[in-house]
């Protein structure tokens, strides 16, 4: 039996980075007797989740800001997460006598800017991602009048007037294909469509490393959350090119039987999944196996 690891995988520097804010903001002396309030989920992962919340953290959902319901108070600290929020989320926030420490992605807050700057120049924004998704809302919510599509079908049967100018906007865990797709439909339909393409670097080297190792083994394990955008697209790349391929979030998931037969084990993680997770499911298939 041979387990063997996907060429790029696990944390991305977007969470790495937003975790460190938060332990950051813990160490400061200055904020020992305050609360430190984390916006919504930090990262798409229970357990890092949990354990932030062990540490003295708590969360604060956008719907309670929205609705004047949270327990903000003078002095508090609220930290933004990783996927962003929205405008209205960010100016009720900004009026509060409070300490915000924003650790947003820097692909999210580049896409926005991008937005921003192309509605002032007269482009309407087409945004391909998905609309429920915590990233997207954010992000759409400081333009004007953005349509959102999921795929390349409701792209291609979409109305675009040949007189106006249009800029194309993705979620960061776009799969890299499907936008090559789109891309080559635009720009072989339509020459007033400028796409602005802002993948996340570290989503495509993950694609790109789970496709290549889903390949050469006989079972993959994609570790992650079950809400987590970049690892349900790890999943359904893997599973489009190797059939035994499974969703776990932790080692309580892993099933004895999956691995009758098999040799070759392959292993991949999202970006938000953190490494002792990984761990853990290497040493229950170990287990398994008894080596």
């Amino acid at each position: 039996m041979e387990i063997i690891r996907a060429k790029h995988m696990g944390f991305c520097f977007g969470v790495s980075g937003a975790i460190e804010t938060c332990y950051n903001v813990l160490k400061e002396p200055e904020n020992s007797e305050k609360k430190i309030y984390i916006l919504g989920m930090l990262v798409h992962n229970e357990y890092v989740v949990k354990k932030l919340e062990k540490e003295g953290f708590e969360i604060i959902e956008e719907e309670d800001i929205l609705e004047k319901k949270d327990k903000l108070k003078d002095g508090d600290i609220v930290i933004i997460r990783a996927h962003g929020t929205s405008e209205k989320v960010y100016n009720i926030l900004k009026k509060k006598n409070i300490k915000i420490y924003d650790a947003t992605c820097i692909f999210v807050t580049q896409i926005r800017k991008t937005l921003i700057e192309m509605e002032s120049k007269g482009y309407e924004i087409l945004f391909v991602g998905d609309k429920e998704h915590p990233e997207v809302k954010g992000i759409i919510s400081f333009g004007k009048n953005i349509r959102v599509f999921k795929n390349l079908e409701e792209i291609t049967n979409a109305e675009i007037d040949r007189d106006k100018k249009y800029c194309l906007l993705t979620q960061t865990t776009l799969n890299k294909k499907i936008l090559e797709k789109i891309k080559s439909f635009l720009e072989n339909h339509y020459s007033n469509v400028k796409i602005s393409d802002k993948v996340c670097g570290a989503t495509q080297v993950r694609q790109q490393a789970v496709e290549e190792l889903s390949k050469d083994v006989d079972i993959l394990l994609v570790i992650g959350g079950k809400n987590s955008s970049n690892t349900k697209k790890l999943y359904d790349i893997s599973k489009s090119i190797n059939e035994s391929t499974y969703l776990v979030q932790d080692e309580s998931e892993v099933e004895k039987e999956w691995f009758r037969g098999c040799e070759k084990i392959g292993i991949t993680a999202g970006a938000s999944t953190p490494e002792e997770i990984v761990i853990n499911i290497e040493n229950k298939i170990r287990g398994i196996f008894n080596v």
